[in-house]
């Protein structure tokens, strides 16, 4: 029996366009954060046109044109494999706009979502200006990618970010959460997880927990699996000899992150 905070791969035609996942509001139990990933042969067209969201389109793998109004951005992409290890480029779309993403080469795209609080511009997230930074220290080391961090004004309400966890490593750890609305201490993020595996047969746990363990589910996470982080903590562990990459969308109320560690395991950013 599966649990419900895992969606498998769907892999479903649609046309020209290959949806590979799809974690929207009206069926994965969230109010603010909306998940697709497709995939694109050379030629083929992927279009939108956003109600109340914002996008975030990330070119995962591959080179691809997006269109949006009086923008064009061609051939932007940086990597053939998320284990390239490098940063890639995006676009972020405005609520109420119409775009189009056509796969230059074979592509594979993340469509990010969450709610248009006020319109802005569309915009070129180029990977030359997408920070990556080192967390963490031990067998709790990860390196992010900073796509669209609480830090940069260009969305209205998404958070976007890419990480990396090395073999024998734990991410999101020690175990954090953002479930409840008390700013400065803690804000409300919901969250996706979307899970690609280095090489491809292996898997990761990631367990998904509240304080009065109400939710307390742990999963073997497979490549090309989302995991839905409603509410609680939920912290990544990789097995020996393989690596581990996912993309983190995020949002809530207000756009800031701040984090509350389970205070059980807090203690070990405190070792020597």
């Amino acid at each position: 029996m599966g649990s419900h905070l895992q969606r498998k791969p769907l892999n479903e035609q649609r046309g020209e366009v290959t949806i590979l996942q799809e974690v929207m509001k009206n069926d994965s139990g969230l109010k603010y954060v909306g998940f697709r990933l497709i995939e694109l042969a050379p030629g083929a067209v992927y279009e939108e046109t956003l109600d109340q969201d914002e996008c975030c389109i990330v070119a995962l793998t591959g080179k691809i044109h997006v269109t949006e109004g009086e923008h064009t951005f061609e051939n932007i992409g940086t990597r053939e494999s998320v284990f390239d290890r490098k940063a890639t480029d995006s676009v972020f779309v405005s609520g109420s706009r119409h775009f189009k993403v056509e796969g230059s080469s074979t592509a594979k795209v993340a469509l990010c979502y969450s709610p248009s609080v006020k319109p802005l511009p569309t915009k070129l997230i180029a990977a030359s200006e997408v920070g990556t930074e080192q967390r963490g220290k031990y067998q709790n080391q990860r390196t992010v990618n900073n796509i669209l961090p609480d830090s940069d004004p260009t969305a209205s309400s998404l958070l976007v970010v890419e990480v990396y966890t090395e073999s024998g490593n734990f991410s999101s750890y020690p175990p954090h959460k953002h479930d409840q609305d008390n700013l400065p201490h803690e804000s409300f993020l919901e969250e996706t997880y979307y899970h690609e595996i280095d090489p491809q047969q292996g898997f990761i746990f990631q367990r998904v927990y509240t304080d009065d363990r109400s939710l307390d589910e742990t999963m073997a996470v497979e490549h090309g699996d989302v995991v839905i982080v409603p509410v609680g903590y939920h912290p990544v562990g990789v097995p020996d000899g393989y690596s581990s990459y996912y993309l983190n969308v995020m949002a809530g109320p207000q756009r800031i992150w701040k984090f509350h560690n389970d205070p059980d395991h807090e203690w070990i950013l405190n070792r020597k």
